[in-house]
């Protein structure tokens, strides 16, 4: 079978390890792909960095720091700090050493004329992900968050002011040139399940779903969607979507996110949808718009609770078969 994920960032990242270790258990040879957000991607002294990926990259690696929830374990940061010093990288955005050696490695690449596709091949055949990562688009979208005095980049907003600036609305630059890449193409059209990581559903997921092509490649595709909340109980996970959320009119809640996705049926995207148990009283009114719904355990604490996540998600999809 071949699993397609959709997401970025920490809540994909724990939602992708919880899969492959079901996968490992079962003894299947099912595959993983995973089509990353690249709209929080940004320049920052010269070097381009990925957030979303390097957070997929490092936790499937087994070199991600789980104490921050970011970059690598073991990190030292002089170089951070020379470059604030000299005043090339702004001081609320630290770059570890052996991240800025991926961040390096990736910049070369594209310099020298390689795609993203290519550099994310070529980050992945380091270590044995067991899981292909792909990015949505080759093209540049990064996220401008766009506030009463003006725009200013999704990092800003959301490392710096940590989303305390009122956001007006999110906007991809240049996304209307933007397409697929081949990888999340092949991807999709090939998956014979595809699954909504319980990523940000604005700035992570958001993006993926308004490159141009993106929403008929899921309308057109014959394995069913099946999304996972990242809220519970009426709170986030992790991070600060109910900003992203409330700044878009959506209210904060397993429900309102469904419907904001929509059902498949109705134009939207989703067959089924995953919500904890403290939000049962949901499952009636979204299976009425559409959307079949099952309310499972869905903290994420450890690789047997991760695990049990994804085998709920596979499960829901293969009652649609």
């Amino acid at each position: 079978m071949r699993i397609t994920v959709i997401g970025g960032g920490v809540g994909c990242a724990r939602f992708v390890l919880g899969l492959r270790e079901h996968v490992r258990r079962t003894g299947n040879d099912d595959t993983i792909d995973v089509v990353v957000n690249t709209a929080d991607d940004w320049w920052v002294s010269g070097l381009r960095i990925s957030p979303d990926h390097d957070s997929l990259l490092y936790a499937l690696a087994g070199v991600n720091d789980t104490d921050r929830g970011w970059g690598r374990t073991g990190e030292t940061e002089r170089v951070s700090a020379e470059l604030a010093a000299w005043g090339t990288a702004p001081d609320w955005f630290t770059l570890g050493d052996l991240d800025l050696g991926t961040h390096i490695a990736r910049t070369a690449w594209l310099r020298a004329g390689e795609s993203v596709s290519d550099v994310y091949r070529r980050l992945g055949a380091r270590w044995p992900l067991g899981a292909a990562l792909h990015p949505a688009t080759d093209a540049e979208i990064d996220t401008q968050v766009v506030t009463r005095d003006g725009q200013i980049h999704f990092q800003e907003w959301w490392a710096r002011h940590r989303a305390q600036v009122p956001a007006l609305g999110f906007e991809q630059q240049n996304i209307d040139q933007a397409r697929p890449s081949g990888g999340a193409h092949e991807a999709i059209t090939r998956a014979d399940v595809i699954l909504l990581a319980p990523s940000n559903p604005i700035v992570s997921i958001g993006p993926v779903l308004a490159i141009p092509g993106m929403r008929d490649l899921l309308l057109s595709s014959r394995a069913p969607v099946v999304g996972v909340s990242g809220i519970i109980d009426g709170s986030v996970v992790r991070g600060m979507a109910d900003a992203c959320l409330a700044a878009v009119g959506i209210e904060t809640s397993a429900r309102a996110v469904a419907q904001h996705y929509g059902a498949r049926r109705a134009s939207g995207i989703l067959d089924g949808w995953l919500v904890d148990e403290t939000d049962a009283e949901s499952v009636g009114p979204l299976a009425d718009a559409g959307i079949r719904t099952r309310a499972v355990p869905l903290w994420m604490r450890d690789a047997d609770s991760s695990a049990q996540v994804a085998r709920d998600a596979l499960e829901l999809a293969a009652s649609f078969t």
